[in-house]
């Protein structure tokens, strides 16, 4: 069994969020074992916390945008994907605005400061979910579907179709989650002209 792990220190980025305009400071936080993932909004009464739980996701057009009590944070999927990506099992998110900043589209400069910040393990072992049956979830409004099978390695493959000449069918295999780093973290995201007026 692999042990939880952590940021040794805090570290702090700043811009602007891709859906709201609005500026943000972020700052990763070490947090203790068992902890997870959790935003925390400190430009709020009461500095609330929205834990990154699939039960708290209530839209995913454009954006993995979670909602706790009434308190939003939008565009998530990218900061969470870093520290998935760096197999960090436990950090608090500060954000003073309902936005991590967008940075350049991509998870790599969240990447960058969690390499700055440093890695530490923690004493509590990692609890893994082990896929032993196939399953499958298709949303028919959006036309998007997942499959898990059962493997004896990690492996992930993805495509998207939008259904446009001008991007045409993309997908990408990751065979290791060590690998994010270096071959998924530079992926962009994008937006197509006809929704730059919304």
């Amino acid at each position: 069994m692999a042990k939880q792990r952590t940021i040794a220190n805090e570290v702090t980025l700043t811009g602007v969020g891709l859906h709201t305009g609005e500026k943000v400071t972020m700052k990763f936080v070490p947090a203790t074992e068992n902890h997870g993932f959790a935003f925390k909004r400190v430009d709020l009464e009461g500095e609330p916390i929205i834990e990154a739980d699939a039960n708290y996701v209530v839209n995913t057009q454009r954006g993995t945008n979670l909602e706790k009590r009434g308190v939003k944070i939008q565009t998530s999927e990218h900061v969470l994907a870093a520290l998935v990506g760096m197999e960090i099992d436990n950090v608090l998110i500060e954000l003073d605005a309902p936005e991590p900043p967008i940075m350049d589209g991509s998870s790599k400069f969240f990447v960058e400061a969690i390499e700055k910040a440093g890695i530490v393990e923690q004493d509590a072992e990692r609890e893994e979910y082990v896929v032993t049956e196939v399953i499958t979830y298709k949303d028919e409004a959006s036309g998007s579907d997942i499959t898990l099978i059962p493997a004896e390695d990690y492996k992930i493959t993805t495509m998207v179709d939008f259904g446009t000449k001008v991007l045409g069918t993309q997908n990408a295999t990751l065979e290791k989650i060590a690998d994010f780093k270096n071959e998924i973290a530079d992926a962009r995201t994008f937006s197509f002209l006809h929704e730059l007026e919304m």
